[in-house]
Order: C-alpha cells, then structure tokens, then sequence
C-alpha cells in the first residue's frame, strides 16, 4: 500500500531533502509540495504530511492538517512545551490522527542526547553549547531543548544542575535548570556539546553535523512509524529501542 504524502516547506533545504527521499521511496507518493504561504487546503489530497516550515507558522498548519485526519511529521523547531500540550488535547479528540515531533532527524544526534541524559544524574555542572548555521531562525535549538528537558527529566529527584550567576544574560538560557549557549555561524552546519562538570574532570558528549544527508534515514524512519503512531509522539528517541530501557514507540 502506498502512503500519500505533503510536503509542508519543501522550498527548504530539509523540505527539498523530504520531497526527494519522499519520490525516491517506492512506498510513498509525494501528491502535494506546498511553502508556508500556499493555501494549506493543497495538502488535503494526502495521507500524511510533513511540516518543515518556520516556528511563526507551524503550530497553525499542523493543526489545520490534524482537523483534517492527516498524521503529521513535524520537523520544525519552536514547539514547547506549552504548544506540544495544546497539541496532544486536539489530537486526543481526533483519534484517527497522529504527530510524531521530531527536534532532529541525525541518528547521531538522537544518541548523543540519550547518553547525555544517561550521564545526567552523575553530574551537578552541566551546560549545553550549539551552534548552527548564521540562518537558523531561532534559538536555543529544539535540539538542545530537548537534550536539556530529558536531562532534567533524568535526574529526577536528584534536583537542578548546579548553574551559577544564572542572573548575568552571557550565562545562557536556562531550560530544566540547564544554561544552554547558542552560537550561529558562518561555515557550521549543527554541532552539539553537552558539558559535564565534576570533582577534578569534565566530561563532553559533542556531536557534529557534517551534511544533510544525516537526516535521511531519521526522516524515512519516522515517517514510515507515522501510520502506527497514536496520540502525540515526541522524539526520534521515542521511535528507536535504544537499548537503555522501554520499548520504541512504533512497537507498541
């Protein structure tokens, strides 16, 4: 069976990769390429979308695709928490419908993070340094949000990182207690550092982007899960047995 499927973006770098892997792939059929000005009625003729758009437009063109019973990929940063909660209400009175909310598509990226929560409750000092492209619209990076939240979410009881001087604005923003530094430049595609601080060491967990081609086979993944998934799925993280516990949410 063959899943069709509408490209929201596809103008962009990561819209043109989706709409070319989304051709490539003998189970899809990409029927729509919109940007975010077109008429979002376009994307009704598919099954599932993929929204790789702006942060300022997102959260209005996926909830118009989940009133309209398609499963949405969304690859586009900005979605807090507060949205994502928004977002999981609409989609629990549609049970047809699905997101899955993906902050990166890099296997490498994904693994990056899940150590650095694994790594989490053994440190007090840990901060969070990205850096992307001069183009890159927001910051800190969905990414690095994500990493911080899961970071937070792993030292549990343990209490917040230790993040001194949180009142001078150079000491970064803090997401779950953790200080995250962004950095965009010139000549850098995506690069993570996460770094933690102990008695007498440090510890980095750095991952680096190299090309897009390192989302390729995160994107294929995801939306291939798309038509098992229920509710609201955050993380690739979520989609992948990673060995550390739980089962990936595609095999529920």
């Amino acid at each position: 069976m063959t899943t069709r499927v509408a490209v929201i973006g596809a103008t962009g770098t990561m819209g043109q990769l989706a709409s070319r892997l989304v051709r490539d792939a003998p189970d899809f059929e990409l029927v729509a390429e919109l940007d975010s000005r077109s008429d979002p009625g376009a994307m009704l003729g598919a099954d599932v979308a993929i929204d790789l758009t702006s942060p300022a437009v997102s959260q209005r063109l996926v909830d118009f695709a989940v009133d309209n019973g398609l499963r949405v990929l969304v690859g586009t940063s900005g979605w807090s928490r507060d949205r994502i909660a928004a977002l999981e209400r609409r989609v629990e009175a549609l049970p047809e419908t699905a997101v899955v909310i993906v902050p990166n598509f890099s296997i490498g990226s994904v693994l990056g993070t899940a150590v650095s929560a694994l790594v989490a409750r053994f440190f007090d000092s840990i901060e969070i340094v990205e850096a992307h492209h001069a183009g890159k619209i927001d910051s800190p990076s969905g990414t690095s949000v994500r990493t911080a939240e899961l970071i937070g979410m792993a030292r549990g009881g343990i209490g917040p990182v230790a993040a001194p001087h949180t009142d001078q604005r150079a000491r970064g923003q803090q997401v779950s207690s953790v200080p995250i530094h962004s950095l965009r430049l010139e000549g850098v595609l995506a690069r993570q550092e996460v770094i933690f601080g102990g008695r007498g060491e440090t510890l980095t967990i750095r991952h680096d982007t190299v090309s897009a081609s390192s989302y390729e086979h995160g994107i294929m993944l995801a939306l291939r899960a798309l038509p098992g998934a229920s509710g609201v799925v955050v993380g690739l993280d979520a989609l992948l047995d990673l060995g550390l516990g739980g089962h990936p949410a595609a095999a529920r």
